[in-house]
């Protein structure tokens, strides 16, 4: 009995290790760059669900996340994700994509160093051809000028027909980014995340 309770002990610890972990490295990824990581504080569970619900998981072979940090989307995804898909998990931060390399044993898991801003070459170079859904959580309103554009246009570019792009925000300047380049935008709001967060559906019809 002992032993059962010491081994629980032990288990717990080292969750809540790898938890202070996770969170020392979104908070050292945001000092780093924060002008390409949204918020000091990583997405809520209900934040998540209430952005990835019109997702077609069934359906979905291809999903692409920009800027995954240390993960607290990506594994929110990878747990709905079927079996034969894939997710392409694209960040211009290296530590986290180390991170995401060590901390996540999933083959469905493609995690790339790099920018949202070259999704299309990225796709192809893993040996596909169009994506079903994209999550973003990047800052447009922070982004360099110019770039918020670039990546709605390629964003566009890459989602098949009947897909969308899903982009929770702390500004609702972002739909100006995706405006043109989509043909229905569905939005909503989250109070109760920290901070209360902005979310759009970006839809290819």
């Amino acid at each position: 009995m002992n032993f059962t309770r010491t081994l629980a002990g032990d288990l717990r610890k080292a969750v809540n290790r790898r938890r202070r972990h996770g969170r020392w490295k979104f908070l050292r990824g945001f000092f780093k760059n924060p002008v390409m990581v949204g918020s000091v504080v990583p997405s809520s569970r209900i934040l998540i669900d209430k952005m990835l619900e019109p997702v077609d998981w069934q359906t979905c072979r291809l999903f692409i996340e920009y800027g995954p940090g240390v993960g607290t989307f990506t594994r929110e995804i990878l747990d709905r994700l079927h079996p034969d898909a894939r997710l392409i998990a694209i960040d211009t931060n290296e530590d986290f994509i180390a991170h995401l390399k060590e901390e996540i044993d999933d083959p469905r898991l493609i995690a790339v160093h790099g920018s949202a801003a070259n999704v299309e070459e990225i796709v192809a170079d893993h040996g596909f051809d169009m994506a079903d859904y994209v999550v973003s959580g990047l800052p447009f309103s922070t982004l360099p000028p110019g770039l918020g554009d670039t990546i709605g246009r390629a964003t566009a570019n890459v989602i098949a027909p009947g897909g969308a792009f899903l982009v929770y925000q702390f500004s609702p300047k972002v739909r100006q980014f995706l405006q043109p380049h989509f043909d229905r935008i569905d939005s909503g709001f989250e109070w109760r995340n920290i901070p209360p967060a902005t979310l759009f559906w970006a839809w290819r019809s």
